[in-house]
C-alpha cells in the first residue's frame, strides 16, 4: 500500500536489523511511513529534527536502552503527547512497570504478532491525534490550561496560561514547581467536582479549577483571572444559557465543527446538536453564523 500524505510516521528503534527490516516492510504494507534506527541516541537526534507520530521502541539496547530514551523524550524534550510503544522479548512485570513509569503507553512482547501490533497502534495514534487537536484548540481559543504531574510540577501550559502565571510571579516553563499551597490543594482536589482554589499574589486573584485528574496522577488545571472572569461565564450571563451551552457556543464561535466540539468537550455529536438547538431557540436565531456573530459582540465588548 502506498503511503498517503497524511500517513502516520513511525519511528522504529531496535538494535536487531532483522526486526527493523520486518517491521519496516509490514508497516509500509499497511500504508505507514517508517524511519528505522538501531540505537537510542540516533533516535533522539531524529526526533529533535522531526517528531514522528508514534515510536516503537526496543526496551533492551546497548549503550542507551529504551527506558532511558523514553525518559529523555518525556522530560528533557517535553514530548509528553508522543505515544511510545515498548517492544521486548522479556514479558515480565518489572519491564512492564518500567515501561509505563517512564512514559510509555503500551508494551508488546516479542516475537511480535503483527495483527495485534497494528490494532494497538491505531488506538494510540487516534488518541494522540485527539490530544493534539484539543491542545491546538485550547491554544487557539485562548484557554488558560496547565497540566501538572502528581508532584505538582508543570508538564505543559497553553501560552495564555503561561502569561497569566508569569504575571503573578510564578514560573510557567516545563518542570517548574507550583507553590506548596497549590500542591496541597491538588492533593485534596481529586476530581473536577472539587472546590476551586484562589491563589492571591501581587494584588491579583487567580482561580484554579480541576478539569481532569487521570489515573497516573496528571491533572489538568484551568486558570481564571478573577478580574475578567471566563469567556463562558460572560456568554452564559449575556444570553441566559447554561454553562455547558456557553461552552458549546464558545467553541462554535471559534469555528469548530460539531464533531470537533464533541471531541473537545467529550460529548457525543448528538448531544452537541441538542445543545445547539437549545442555544438557537434561546437566542431567537436559526443558524451558526448568527450565533457566532452575537457571541463575538459579547466577547469583544
Amino acid at each position: 500500500m502506498t503511503p498517503t500524505a497524511d500517513a502516520p510516521n513511525v519511528l522504529i528503534v531496535d538494535d536487531h536489523s532483522d526486526t527493523l527490516d520486518m517491521l519496516s516492510d509490514a508497516l509500509g504494507a499497511e500504508g505507514m511511513l517508517t524511519t528505522p534506527v538501531s540505537d537510542g541516541r540516533a533516535a533522539l537526534s531524529i526526533i529533535a529534527r522531526s517528531q514522528p507520530d508514534i515510536v516503537l521502541l526496543d526496551a533492551l539496547m546497548p549503550d542507551m536502552d529504551g527506558f532511558e530514551v523514553c525518559q529523555v523524550l518525556k522530560t528533557e524534550m517535553g514530548l509528553s503527547d508522543l505515544p511510545v510503544m515498548f517492544m521486548t522479548g522479556r514479558n515480565d512485570s518489572e519491564h512492564v512497570v518500567r515501561a509505563l513509569a517512564c512514559g510509555g503507553v503500551d508494551f508488546i512482547a516479542k516475537p511480535i504478532v503483527l495483527s495485534e501490533l497494528f490494532a494497538r497502534m491505531r488506538v494510540h495514534l487516534t488518541n494522540a491525534r485527539k490530544t493534539r487537536s484539543a491542545r491546538e484548540a485550547l491554544d487557539s481559543i485562548g484557554r488558560r490550561i496547565v497540566a501538572v504531574d502528581k508532584a505538582g510540577n508543570v508538564l505543559w501550559a497553553t501560552p495564555q496560561a503561561q502569561d497569566l502565571l508569569m504575571r503573578i510571579g510564578l514560573r510557567a516553563e516545563e518542570g517548574s514547581a507550583l507553590p506548596w499551597e497549590v500542591k496541597v490543594w491538588l492533593e485534596s482536589a481529586p476530581s473536577q467536582d472539587a472546590p476551586a482554589y484562589v491563589y492571591r499574589r501581587f494584588e491579583r486573584e487567580v482561580e484554579l479549577r480541576t478539569m481532569e485528574r487521570r489515573a497516573d496522577g496528571v491533572a489538568l488545571i484551568r486558570l481564571i483571572d478573577r478580574e475578567a472572569g471566563t469567556q463562558e461565564e460572560r456568554l452564559a450571563q449575556a444570553f441566559n444559557i447554561s454553562p455547558r451551552e456557553a461552552e458549546v457556543l464558545l467553541w462554535l464561535t471559534h469555528g469548530k465543527s460539531n464533531k470537533e466540539i464533541a471531541e473537545i468537550l467529550q460529548l457525543s455529536p448528538r448531544t452537541v446538536n441538542k445543545h445547539l438547538e437549545q442555544i438557537f431557540e434561546k437566542l431567537g436565531i436559526e443558524n451558526r453564523t448568527a450565533a457566532a456573530t452575537m457571541s463575538v459582540r459579547v466577547l469583544w465588548d
